[in-house]
């Protein structure tokens, strides 16, 4: 075996040769090859510590500006973790959402329309992390730790973030909008689309937890207020802020009890109807996914492992990598030639 280097192609003709005794040992350790080449391929190649040498102080720079943006508005902590949830579902975690795109990009889309918040702190964080590492540091991976903190900023839990994202250059309104389920999805819709992205039913009701912090627009909420699943005092309470007509973007909290903080109090309010979308109540309403809500609302532990396990899935939601997309130096619009 001279004259080239013993690669994937060369173990292709040694196996083929190997019925004689003499070729065996080569044999084996070209499948041995084989099998590592195949492994390396399919696993996935985020790491945890894939800026501690290229950009050390990336992770620290990210978590002060989330501090600081969350202790200023505790609502934006709401809106950055939305902010992850969104890209991750349209073609993966890759920052499409950031795009600045006024030709049938994803802000326009129907579930992001006035209604997506938290670019203003991504573009304050992106410039000083660029200002330590010229680019180094995805916006996708600045919007997975930005989710994280933002979580712990409201008192959640933390969990550590696979990185080595890239960032795509295109954004599609159409994806957005056939990808991300909107608020008057039944059960079963629901569990179709997350199943779409590989998440089975209890990562979409630990997912569904976010909504423990953040608020809704009227216009997302009007039709449950009237269904028959709604606990009454509560959607009389809601009804004085969304009127059956106007007061569209008026704002209600999604977890009445503890709107500020990052519990499982969402999941004993839908025990006791207190869901403010139509997609939250859904979740117990006499069918498949009530065990878990019960297990989460008793369980806070669980809620928080099944919540941590269920953001790591989704944040490797088919990732750009190696040499794929690209390194934006502004997130809201891909580098210019």
């Amino acid at each position: 075996m001279h004259g080239g280097p013993f690669n994937l192609q060369t173990c292709t003709r040694a196996i083929a040769m190997a019925a004689s005794a003499s070729f065996l040992i080569i044999r084996c350790f070209c499948l041995v090859l084989v099998v590592a080449l195949l492994a390396s391929g399919a696993s996935a190649q985020l790491s945890s510590t894939f800026y501690d040498t290229s950009c050390p102080n990336a992770l620290s720079t990210i978590r002060s500006a989330v501090n600081a943006a969350v202790a200023q508005e505790n609502r934006m902590g709401a809106s950055l973790l939305r902010l992850h949830f969104h890209d991750c579902f349209v073609q993966g975690c890759d920052a499409s959402v950031l795009l600045n795109d006024t030709n049938g990009g994803e802000q326009n889309a129907l579930p992001n329309a006035g209604s997506l918040r938290g670019f203003g702190v991504i573009d304050n964080i992106k410039a000083q992390v660029e200002a330590l590492c010229p680019q180094t540091v995805s916006c996708a991976d600045i919007l997975a730790v930005a989710a994280r903190d933002s979580v712990v900023a409201l008192g959640g839990p933390s969990w550590t973030v696979p990185l080595g994202r890239r960032d795509s250059t295109n954004s599609s309104a159409a994806l957005a909008n056939s990808d991300l389920p909107p608020p008057q999805f039944n059960l079963s819709q629901l569990i179709t689309a997350f199943g779409n992205k590989n998440l089975d039913p209890t990562d979409l009701v630990a997912l569904s937890g976010a909504h423990t912090i953040g608020q809704a627009q009227c216009l997302n909420f009007r039709a449950h207020i009237t269904e028959p699943n709604i606990n009454p005092t509560f959607a009389a309470s809601l009804r004085a802020n969304c009127p059956a007509t106007g007061g569209d973007t008026n704002l209600a909290p999604l977890d009445v009890t503890t709107p500020n903080t990052f519990d499982n109090a969402y999941y004993t309010n839908l025990l006791n109807q207190r869901g403010l979308l139509h997609s939250d109540q859904e979740l117990f309403n006499n069918a498949s996914t009530d065990s878990t809500v019960r297990n989460f609302a008793s369980n806070a532990a669980a809620f928080t492992t099944a919540f941590t396990t269920a953001m790591i899935k989704m944040g490797n939601l088919q990732p750009l990598t190696g040499t794929q997309g690209q390194i934006r130096r502004n997130c809201w619009r891909v580098n210019s030639s």
